[in-house]
């Protein structure tokens, strides 16, 4: 690998950290103090992806990837929340992206580009299981916060709600609602 290539992909890993500081925004809308972060957004987007792909027969690699890349252009753009993307024109996640990777090594480049692509204009199942898996873990995030007291957030488990695709993320989305953060231990405990 050329020096060049290599000190552009290193930039990029570099600035993808950035994701592990930068909060999802739009959840100080509902009053939430200290949201995740979007890498912690993305990493349990990733898990759901995989799983979901699993449950609905799709690939659970290809879905975890699309998933934890479907986020990484807010390093440059930031988190917009929804309300405020109805008064802003920002790029394309696809142009954000190509501006991440120009200097990375070619292959990266390549790759990092159609992923991105991928989850923003495809309609394969994988597709539509990496963008349940986001609606999945935003109802999640917010069944948790709500458990924390923050009681503005149905706005967002009925958004989320309304928009899954597969039967798999509507199931679990249901079981998910009617469940608190830690029930999964309660088998462990007895």
């Amino acid at each position: 690998m050329a020096d060049g290539t290599a000190r552009g992909t290193a930039g990029f890993l570099l600035e993808m950290g950035m994701l592990k500081r930068a909060r999802r925004s739009g959840w100080w809308i509902v009053g939430v103090k200290d949201p995740e972060t979007i890498a912690e957004h993305s990493f349990r987007t990733g898990v759901i992806g995989a799983v979901l792909a699993m449950m609905e027969g799709a690939d659970p690699a290809k879905v975890a990837l699309l998933c934890l890349f479907h986020d990484t252009q807010e390093t440059r753009v930031g988190d917009i929340p929804h309300i405020g993307r109805r008064y802003l024109d920002a790029a394309s996640n696809e142009k954000v992206t190509a501006d991440q990777v120009s200097a990375a090594h070619p292959a990266v480049r390549a790759g990092v580009q159609q992923v991105v692509e991928e989850y923003e204009n495809g309609e394969t199942l994988e597709v539509v299981v990496a963008h349940d898996a986001d609606k999945l873990e935003c109802l999640v995030q917010a069944v948790e916060y709500r458990e924390q007291g923050y009681q503005n957030v149905q706005g967002w488990i009925d958004s989320s709600l309304a928009n899954l695709r597969t039967a798999s993320a509507r199931e679990l989305a249901t079981a998910a609602l009617d469940m608190s953060s830690v029930e999964w231990q309660q088998t462990y405990l007895r």
